[in-house]
């Protein structure tokens, strides 16, 4: 009690000073200081603000070009990872060459789930490219100058665990059934809930719920994060946050 007495005869001095003006974007005398760290993958998505009410149900369609293209491109990534796994155990630096084409499979992935999967966050089709180009879904990695020896042995198996787990949680397919063998199934889990709703919604009122968008784009996040380290790009450690 005593100090909260002081303390509070203390702001009250405090208040009867006149404020000093600050510079913009300063930080306040007392507020606690917080870093920011950014994670070494950037994944970016611009909602285009003029969507198609109804594209979205036949995109998918209009995909099937990628995805036979993406079915080859993640071979080539798996078997490019073992050979990255076993250059890094031995030299701590994954190879520049290697880590640029895998780093496209993951930008061309993106593009392809936010046109016509995951997202459906624009109508622009997207490019038959591995580059960075202008696109509204963007991804791009930091490269790694040294990545440690020990942690190649344990990050996709065992440190990626809990991430996985959620991953699984988020995006695992679920469904009812009664006695007579009839099921309801629904493919994509909460996300693909959400973005069921999302879509609805666009069908009928023209506009994608930015809430819900803000939703899917930090799931998006979160599950490009684990792709990326459990593929041995990063030491860092995904964090547990959406944004």
């Amino acid at each position: 009690a005593a100090a909260m007495i002081i303390g509070g005869v203390g702001r009250a001095k405090e208040a009867s000073d006149p404020p000093v003006p600050l510079p913009i974007g300063a930080a306040q005398p007392g507020a606690q200081q917080t870093s920011f760290v950014a994670y070494p993958l950037r994944l970016e998505g611009h909602l285009d603000p003029d969507l198609s009410r109804w594209k979205w149900l036949v995109k998918w369609f209009l995909a099937i070009p990628h995805f036979v293209v993406l079915v080859f491109l993640w071979v080539a990534f798996v078997a490019l990872t073992f050979v990255a796994f076993f250059t890094i155990l031995f030299t701590g630096r994954y190879p520049r060459s290697i880590f640029e084409f895998n780093v496209g499979v993951l930008r061309w992935s993106w593009r392809v789930a936010y046109y016509a999967t995951n997202v459906l966050g624009t109508d622009r089709y997207p490019p038959f490219t591995l580059n960075a180009v202008e696109y509204p879904a963007r991804l791009d990695v930091v490269y790694p100058e040294h990545l440690s020896r020990g942690l190649v042995l344990v990050k996709s198996w065992l440190l990626a665990i809990p991430h996985l787990l959620i991953l699984w949680a988020l995006t695992a397919s679920w469904g009812t059934g009664n006695d007579d063998g009839a099921r309801f199934v629904f493919s994509g889990g909460l996300l693909g809930l959400v973005l069921m709703i999302a879509v609805i919604i666009l069908l009928f009122t023209g506009r994608y719920p930015v809430g819900l968008y803000n939703l899917i784009m930090g799931g998006m996040r979160w599950t490009y994060r684990v792709i990326a380290y459990a593929a041995l790009m990063t030491d860092d450690y995904p964090p547990f946050r959406l944004d």
